[in-house]
């Protein structure tokens, strides 16, 4: 096995460090969730951790962990008769982003169950991590439903296990700890609340820090041991820190003024529910004992709050974390109290006594900071030139007067539900129909493999006929291996919605560019709610640019979005040509996401020979490879061509104008539009929910004729 890098020579990245430890000493905090930019040793520190926690004593052969002084009741290798107990190392167990729910939670045999009666069960991962961590990296990539089960098991301290009525449970009580790149996508807001702390990192701007971390890096590469061995001492002196804190933690005081500091906090930040005050009173319980001390200070409170209250801010996807420190402040000294377990904090500093972290020369390969990672940089400029163009808002719009500022989007709204028709087998998702692990049984097939998600009734199905020619005897009912069938299910799948926008002159009056904003990032908002890959292609001037290659990081194509500037001819082939070519090497690496094209455009195309019949020819790759598309059709004015919906015939998709695209427009409007000969492009719209307000009277007849 390597040796590990050590925990004490990470450089920087004090609160990282600080929320790794104060879990240690308290799991009920209820772990960590790291965010931050590549190469900054999210994973490094967190493998660290693990060889500062105390051995563990345990029953010796059970599979799960039990600890001898109390073991589980129900522990599936139970009962434990008092035996030898033995020590063992804690341990690190990581969670692969590919995992499957067995692997995560255990796994049955149904057909020993079915056949046997025994309930035949493989320990997962959870059983494995029962008293140590369990390590989650990139735990935004992992699929939602892993995600609610490694949650709940952390949040009960147990893991349950149901096939067919046959279940398992067994103790699941872990340190965890998840760490993410923002900038490959966003956990649900609901996930990031049942994270007690989390931590934002970045690598330090410091040259010394920088110099720092590569020397120690080398030095760890050239030979692990030897530099392990330097650290021994640091090592030796945190891990007999946590223990002395692990057995204070018990006669730390929470007096009612730090609670009161606690709840006032809370609400002062408008977070919801109760779980922030919750995890702010465990973190400053575990930093007062971390600190050595058993009464509670307020900068105890400040510093849990830094720690608990930052993701649990958010209100939409595109928020960042934080927190102001200056407001905190505030409310801190407001109801600052007079009991006696809460005086003697300044509210400064963040750290609290417990200061002492493990030395501030701890280094680690990647750096220290606690900034946040720097904007995305706008897109580049685009071309311009050429005769004026008309906006279709009463102005016109010189083509060759260069680009015009980003102008901000206008209020986001709810959207119809876009989806691809047919069944996909694609990621799960929220958005089209899909042959899923999760979701309604459909039917039943042989299994190809292990079998997962049995079939019951098509199992007793195929068992009964042979029922007499194998002897059966009794009420039992004997079955065979190729009696088993696999249930067939089907739920959505998460898709690749590639946005391809006109930032042309004729789209830059300012409120019809707001406008297409709001649109574009409503849209955006939908497909983080749907789990989608969004990539965003923008054409204007003489050429179309990818401004976002595909990612799981809307909030990103957002940001993308906000700066995109406007002016210039309108190069409508070269923005569908380059989003074919998008697709095309998407296609290589994901084939089974399935793609659903937006345009967002007037319908307009100026620039080059024949550029009208560039633009349909264009189009018309789309439709013939099926791939569902739509066309949000942004013309305005008293005047309209109608040249949106041209393009969405030669696409094989629909059109909708930017009213129709909200979700209230019409109320129950349910629209199937099938396009080119085979149907495969279509793209059904539904109302996404019910509809609360109905539009007036004027504005339903008429979008109602132009639906028809």
């Amino acid at each position: 096995m390597s040796t590990p890098f050590p925990f004490t020579a990470v450089v920087g990245q004090d609160d990282l460090r600080l929320a790794l430890l104060l879990n240690a000493v308290s799991p009920a905090v209820g772990g960590v969730l790291v965010r931050g930019e590549k190469g900054t040793a999210k994973s490094t520190a967190v493998r660290a951790l693990s060889a500062l926690l105390p051995a563990v004593r345990v029953v010796a052969g059970c599979r799960f962990s039990c600890d001898p002084g109390a073991p589980d009741p129900a522990c599936p290798d139970g009962p434990h008769e008092p035996v030898a107990a033995l020590a063992r190392p804690s341990r690190m167990v990581e969670l692969p982003v590919g995992a499957s729910e067995d692997r995560l939670v255990g796994a049955l045999d149904i057909e020993r169950a079915l056949a046997e009666g025994v309930k035949s069960f493989e320990p997962g991962l959870l059983a494995q991590a029962h008293r140590g961590i369990l390590y989650v990296d990139e735990v935004n990539l992992l699929h939602d439903h892993l995600v609610d089960l490694l949650l709940d098991a952390a949040a009960m301290g147990a893991s349950y296990v149901e096939r067919e009525g046959v279940s398992v449970r067994h103790a699941a009580r872990f340190l965890l700890v998840g760490t993410m790149n923002p900038e490959e996508g966003e956990l649900r807001p609901q996930l990031l609340d049942r994270f007690g702390l989390t931590v934002e990192v970045a690598a330090s701007r410091e040259p010394d820090q920088r110099v720092e971390v590569v020397r120690r890096r080398l030095a760890y590469d050239d030979d692990p041991d030897a530099f392990a061995g330097r650290w021994a001492a640091e090592e030796s002196a945190v891990r007999a820190r946590i223990v002395a804190a692990r057995e204070l933690l018990p006669s730390v005081r929470l007096g009612d003024g730090a609670l009161r500091q606690i709840a006032a906090t809370c609400a002062a930040f408008e977070v919801d529910g109760m779980r922030a005050d919750i995890v702010m009173a465990r973190t400053a319980t575990a930093l007062a004992a971390w600190a050595g001390r058993t009464e509670v200070l307020a900068e105890d409170v400040r510093q849990a709050a830094l720690l608990a209250l930052p993701h649990r801010r958010r209100r939409n996807p595109f928020d960042a974390p934080g927190l102001d420190e200056d407001r905190l402040d505030r409310t801190l000294e407001e109801f600052a109290g007079d009991d006696d377990g809460d005086a003697g904090g300044d509210g400064g500093g963040g750290q609290g006594d417990g200061g002492d972290r493990d030395g501030d020369d701890d280094p680690d390969p990647g750096g220290g900071g606690g900034g946040r990672p720097d904007a995305g940089e706008p897109p580049g400029d685009g071309g311009a030139g050429g005769r004026p163009e008309e906006s279709g808002d009463g102005e016109s719009v010189p083509s060759g007067a260069g680009e015009r500022s980003a102008v901000p989007a206008a209020e986001p709204f709810r959207t119809k539900v876009l989806s691809v028709p047919g069944i996909g087998e694609g990621a799960a998702g929220r958005r089209s129909r899909a042959r899923t692990e999760q979701g309604r049984t459909t039917g039943a097939r042989r299994p190809r493999g292990a079998l997962t998600r049995l079939h019951l009734a098509a199992t007793v199905q195929a068992a009964a006929p042979h029922q007499r020619a194998r002897g059966r005897v009794g009420p039992g009912l004997v079955v065979r291996r190729d009696d088993l069938r696999q249930a067939r299910r089907e739920g959505r799948e998460g898709n690749l919605v590639l946005f391809v926008v006109d930032a042309s002159g004729s789209m830059a009056a300012r409120q019809r560019m707001s406008a297409v904003k709001g649109a574009v990032l409503s849209l955006l908002l939908d497909s983080y709610q749907r789990r989608d890959k969004v990539g965003l292609v923008t054409f204007r001037g003489a050429a179309a640019e990818v401004a976002l290659p595909p990612t799981s990081s809307v909030d990103a194509a957002a940001a993308r979005l906000e700066s995109l500037p406007t002016g210039g001819r309108t190069p409508l082939a070269a923005g569908l040509l380059r989003a074919h070519e998008v697709l095309r090497v998407e296609r290589l690496r994901d084939p089974a996401r399935r793609a659903l094209v937006v345009v967002v455009t007037d319908g307009r195309a100026t620039g080059g020979p024949e550029p009208v019949a560039l633009a349909g020819r264009a189009a018309r790759l789309f439709a013939a490879e099926g791939v569902a598309s739509v066309v949000v059709d942004c013309e305005s004015g008293p005047v309209r061509l109608g040249l949106a919906g041209g393009l969405a015939g030669e696409l094989g998709g629909t059109a909708v104008t930017l009213d129709e695209l909200r979700a209230d427009a019409i109320a129950g409007l349910v629209r199937d539009v099938r396009g080119g000969a085979s149907g495969s492009g279509s793209v059904v719209a539904a109302a996404s929910d019910s509809v609360v307000a109905a539009a007036s009277g004027s504005a339903v007849a008429s979008a109602s004729g132009r639906v028809a």
